[in-house]
């Protein structure tokens, strides 16, 4: 076979432009290109390059990030399918369990602090604990027991926020950066600090003292933004205007706890909760839960409300409060309490 002859049997038209350029030596067999011809055509000088080990790019010139993307997951999705490389299947997109994580997940993401794809110097591929693989030329890779789901962004399997987080986090030092990262994700409506907090905890990174200031700024720029969230939800769903920040205490006694907004007629109060979802039930029964049924014997509703809803839910979260508000007028009044700014 000359170096002139043409990919067939098999076409290449149901194939996008980055993957007729990123092949594996098993998809290049079916197109009609041996092995030996692949490698003759990889070699030093030649018109193709093998950019990972079965994994060919076809043509001379340097990868492109969505290349290298591609060929990281193609090498991933191809180990333990025999030593040609094999893909997972003939039309050119990996199927194995596999997404990209780490900078180049946020990069993909659109993370202004995160480094261009074009300047990593390694893709992160999250694969499950189980998959024998080594790492090689740019890919390394990170294990997990269980995978989350992947989000598609430009057409490439990536890791969720917070997961991309964690992971681009276990490997940093740089304290700057790490912290920008961080912020980024809840300024610009990626995720919750909840979440991020989540899987660092999980990842037992919340310990690391490059880690610890940056947290502390993650749940402060959280909170901020859930806050502006309550006042939006508040006054564009209509509802009276409570008193912001407020501690309630009894009179002449101990304080009962802070709340984000109440309504001293009705004896409403909204709370945001800032805990991580994976706080245990002692955690709850030992501040937010005992807090929140203290407040209740004394005839005072407390709406709890998480960021997340906030986000994604304003109008069931006006619709309870409302409810809340109107079902005042039918229970018996509740006990007289001192309302201090907080």
């Amino acid at each position: 076979m000359s170096h002139n002859t043409p990919l067939s049997p098999r076409p290449l038209h149901h194939l996008s432009d980055v993957q007729r350029r990123v092949l594996t030596t098993r998809q290049l067999r079916e197109h009609g290109v041996t092995a030996s011809v692949a490698a003759e055509r990889s070699r030093a000088g030649g018109p193709w390059q093998q950019i990972l080990p079965g994994v060919h790019l076809l043509h001379p010139g340097p990868a492109t990030s969505e290349e290298r993307l591609l060929a990281a997951l193609l090498y991933t999705a191809s180990r333990g399918q025999g030593a040609d490389g094999a893909s997972p299947g003939g039309d050119g997109e990996p199927q194995r369990e596999a997404m990209i994580t780490g900078l180049a997940a946020l990069a993909l993401h659109h993370f202004s602090s995160a480094p261009p794809l074009a300047s990593l110097d390694r893709i992160d591929v999250l694969v499950p604990r189980t998959r024998r693989l080594r790492a090689t030329g740019f890919v390394r890779f990170v294990r997990a027991g269980t995978l989350p789901g992947p989000q598609y962004v430009a057409g490439v399997p990536t890791a969720p926020v917070a997961r991309a987080l964690a992971d681009a986090v276990a490997r940093l030092t740089d304290a700057v950066l790490i912290r920008r990262l961080l912020t980024e994700s809840v300024r610009h409506g990626h995720c919750e600090a909840t979440a991020v907090v989540a899987e660092l905890h999980s990842a037992r990174l919340l310990s690391r003292p490059h880690v610890v200031d940056a947290v502390d700024a993650l749940l402060a720029e959280g909170r901020a933004i859930a806050e502006g969230r309550l006042y939006d939800m508040i006054r564009g769903h209509h509802l009276p205007e409570p008193v912001w920040n407020v501690e309630l205490r009894m009179p002449g006694g101990p304080a009962l706890g802070g709340v984000d907004a109440y309504w001293r007629e009705q004896a409403v109060a909204v709370e945001i909760d800032t805990r991580a979802p994976r706080q245990d039930e002692e955690v709850w029964r030992g501040g937010f839960g005992r807090k929140r049924e203290h407040l209740e014997r004394l005839g005072i509703t407390v709406v709890r409300v998480t960021p997340k809803q906030l986000r994604e839910t304003p109008e069931e979260q006006a619709a309870v409060v409302r409810t809340a508000l109107i079902a005042a007028a039918d229970r018996e009044p509740a006990s007289y309490v001192v309302v201090l700014p907080r």
